[in-house]
C-alpha cells in the first residue's frame, strides 16, 4: 500500500475506534443504556442479557470508556488528516503502538476478570484495525 492508502486505512481505524465512544456513553443513563448493554453482552459472550448498567460505578466507567474511545478515534483521525503527510512512518508507528497497547492490556484484563472470550474478539478487532498498517507504506 502507498501512503494515500495508509491514510484511508487510518481514517477507517479512527472511525471504528471512535464509534464505540457514543455507544458506551449510552451506558451512563439506564434509560438509554441498551446499546452499551448489547455491546457488553456481545463482548462478554454468550449473549445472555446478564450485563447491566444499574450500578453507578458501572455507569461512571461507561462514561470514561466512551470518552477515551471517542478521544482516541478523533486523535487517530487528526493524525491521518493533518500529520501523516508530513511524517507517515511515525504516525503509522504511533497508531500501531496504541493499538498494541490497547490489545495487550484489554486482553490481559479480560482474561483476569473471567472474560477470556473478549481476548479472542480482540485478536479479530486488532487485525481489522491494523490491516495494512503492519507494514510501512511503499513509495508511490
Amino acid at each position: 500500500m502507498n501512503e494515500t492508502q495508509h491514510r484511508r486505512w487510518l481514517k477507517f481505524t479512527a472511525f471504528a475506534v471512535a464509534i464505540f465512544g457514543p455507544i458506551f456513553a449510552t451506558g451512563t443513563m439506564e434509560s438509554i443504556a441498551a446499546p452499551a448493554r448489547w455491546s457488553l453482552d456481545i463482548l462478554a459472550w454468550p449473549i445472555d442479557g446478564a450485563q447491566d448498567f444499574a450500578a453507578p460505578t458501572t455507569r461512571f466507567l461507561s462514561a470514561l470508556t466512551g470518552g477515551f474511545l471517542l478521544g482516541w478515534g478523533v486523535m487517530i483521525w487528526f493524525l491521518a488528516t493533518r500529520v501523516h503527510r508530513h511524517a507517515p512512518e511515525p504516525v503509522r508507528q504511533a497508531v500501531l503502538a496504541g493499538l498494541l497497547g490497547w490489545f495487550l492490556l484489554d486482553s490481559t484484563g479480560s482474561i483476569a476478570s473471567g472474560q477470556p472470550i473478549n481476548a479472542l474478539f480482540n485478536v479479530a478487532v486488532l487485525l481489522i484495525l491494523v490491516g495494512p498498517l503492519w507494514l510501512p507504506a511503499k513509495e508511490a
